[in-house]
């Protein structure tokens, strides 16, 4: 019963895999003929396992893009590690309900293992807990939603009981060049986007340490401030040790860093400078499923003082009391698979050497990759590439024009964003398996495509 529908799963996986290196790597299909391709009438009986599959990998497969690829360079999506991808397929084969340590001793085991590593890894409290969670975007609100307990119960309040009516709501503030995630987990815990205060970034997107004094210099009551390790356009990281330096000196305070691909330099020796200071903080985000190449979806959400991450997702269920001790007392889930596995794997397989070596690498193809454009007279490289995101600007030509001619080309895959008001397009180098040849390769499809539209 198993051998034929895994047979054929196999199948793709392969085919689809081996294709990876060399095929077009946008969707040349529209959406609606995407669409029409699948069979919109629910079946009155039911088919065969492998007809079901072989219809489906026959129908999708023209419309997946091949952001696994090496020269897929849109948002920061990394690829999947071999090994990574092969526990992953065990997670699905094992079929473990994350939640409680009962239902799975052995996936709450592979988190504390995991989590420690992460925790070594990137230099942050040993004693800090960590929830695996969906990407940044949950490990967002699960780190403000423990700075939003902490802060509250300083002042005498149960959030988590009481809710947020008449509750002296702690003051947010954010940099300028503030990720949309954050904005939404303050949405998402009632604490408001439009309330937070906006600090002032410099040409970087790095917040700027006076404005930062001056905004807090103005707000009474607990403050719950928010840094960036690695800007999404520009790869920069607040200057962390200022940051908390100002933080430290207010009696009712939380300092959260997101860090969903950053937070990862400072597990490169020679780019942990970029994060320096970041272990001072109280919270940070960061996903697995970006610069560590595991595949969708993974994150990580740490928080120094366990207790705080505890009390905020913890659920009082009679038949199910998920404490501190149990993975998803961590995380806004209940019912979860054992993401944490792929991470394991991944953690094993290169180790801290190898962890190193591929941010490190990353970053030197984004240089690479700067290097290349910048040597065009028609493209303009806005951002000091530190990190593995190259911001640029065609001159002379429209840039969402240029965006659309790339991903028809088929070369490479690159995203759109805009600077400082100009528009402006975003190369992200994430993936284990791109090499220089496919820098070199995707840089001339880029300024061979500007020529032509110039």
């Amino acid at each position: 019963m198993w051998d034929e529908a895994l047979d054929r799963a196999r199948r793709f996986a392969d085919g689809w895999l081996a294709s990876l290196p060399e095929r077009p790597v946008g969707v040349p299909v529209a959406d609606a003929e995407m669409r029409a391709r699948l069979d919109d009438r629910l079946p009155e009986e039911g088919r065969p396992a492998a007809r079901v599959l072989d219809e489906l990998a026959s129908a999708l497969e023209p419309g997946l893009v091949a952001s696994g690829g090496p020269r897929y360079f849109g948002f920061v999506t990394g690829g999947a590690l071999p090994v990574a991808l092969g526990a992953d397929w065990m997670v699905a084969a094992a079929d473990q309900n994350a939640a409680a340590r009962v239902m799975s001793p052995a996936a709450a085991a592979v988190e504390e293992v995991t989590g420690g590593w992460v925790l070594d890894l990137l230099g942050l409290p040993a004693e800090a807990a960590v929830g695996f969670v969906t990407g940044a975007q949950m490990a967002n609100v699960s780190c403000l939603a423990a700075a939003r307990h902490a802060l509250l119960a300083a002042e005498g309040w149960d959030v988590e009981g009481d809710g947020l009516a008449g509750a002296p709501v702690p003051t947010v503030v954010v940099g300028e060049a503030v990720h949309s995630t954050v904005l939404r987990a303050l949405r998402l815990l009632g604490l408001g986007s439009g309330r937070a205060v906006r600090v002032g970034a410099d040409d970087q997107g790095r917040m700027r340490p006076e404005r930062l004094r001056e905004a807090l210099a103005a707000i009474d009551g607990p403050v719950l401030v928010c840094a960036q390790a690695g800007q999404v356009d520009t790869g920069a990281g607040d200057p962390f040790d200022a940051v908390a330096d100002l933080v430290a000196a207010r009696p009712r305070a939380w300092l959260h860093v997101d860090g969903a691909f950053g937070l990862w330099a400072a597990a490169a020796p020679a780019r942990r400078h970029l994060v320096a200071g970041v272990e001072r903080a109280d919270s940070w985000a960061v996903d697995a499923h970006k610069w560590l190449n595991v595949p969708y979806d993974c994150a990580m959400a740490i928080v120094r003082d366990p207790e705080a991450l505890v009390a905020a997702h913890s659920t009082t269920a009679a038949y199910l009391t998920l404490g501190g001790s149990d993975p998803s007392g961590r995380t806004p889930e209940s019912s979860r698979r054992a993401r944490a596995l792929p991470v394991h794997a991944a953690l094993r397989h290169l180790g801290r050497q190898g962890v190193a070596d591929l941010v490190e690498r990353c970053c030197t193809l984004a240089r690479q990759a700067a290097d290349e454009l910048a040597r065009h007279p028609g493209i303009e490289v806005l951002n000091e590439v530190v990190l593995n995101q190259v911001l640029f600007a065609p001159r002379g030509v429209d840039p969402g024009e240029l965006s659309q001619a790339i991903a028809r080309d088929g070369t490479c895959w690159v995203g759109t964003s805009a600077w400082h008001g100009r528009p402006a397009l975003r190369l992200s180098v994430s993936n284990w398996s791109t090499t220089p040849a496919d820098v070199t390769r995707s840089t001339a499809a880029i300024t061979a495509l500007v020529d032509r539209l110039a």
